[in-house]
């Protein structure tokens, strides 16, 4: 007998928490300035982002070590390493809270009866695998490179003198 495919893509979808997509896009825009300070208004305005969200990621970022904060008149955000160093499956992992997918990806939640003879986990636990190695090929550069007739060139991110 075939399998069967049932899918409707309306409903569920996997996704990360908005705090990763957050996390992403502030290194983002921190890789394309040219000049590479920013502050948390400049992201805020620019990505419509409350600007209370995007104090507590800058300040997780700059604890993990992909951003430098300095404050003052003269302060603001920067990457804190070469864009073409910070791997997007790397601040994936660092940002989402955990990657327990199943309950019996966690031994200390883990209430599932049939959990240890049961198949599935494994399956899902290999395509979460396959997902961040994936994430592993690409770093933050690559997200910023230039193609023909990229449409990241018209982004108008703010430039400081």
């Amino acid at each position: 007998m075939d399998a069967i495919l049932l899918q409707d893509t309306r409903k569920k979808k996997m996704r990360l928490t908005l705090y990763t997509d957050y996390s992403l896009r502030v290194l983002l825009y921190l890789a394309h300035k040219e000049d590479g300070a920013a502050t948390i208004t400049d992201l805020a305005e620019f990505y419509n982002i409350s600007r209370n969200h995007l104090v507590k990621v800058v300040h997780s970022l700059g604890l993990k070590g992909y951003i430098l904060t300095n404050r003052g008149r003269h302060g603001g955000i920067r990457l804190a390493h070469p864009a073409k160093d910070i791997l997007i499956g790397s601040v994936v992992r660092a940002t989402e809270p955990d990657f327990d997918l199943l309950e019996c990806f966690n031994p200390e939640t883990d209430q599932c009866v049939v959990s240890s003879a049961c198949k599935l986990k494994g399956v899902i636990f290999n395509a979460q695998s396959s997902f961040l190695n994936v994430l592993d090929q690409y770093t933050l550069a690559d997200m910023i490179a230039p193609k023909s007739g990229s449409a990241f060139k018209s982004i108008p991110i703010k430039q400081h003198a």
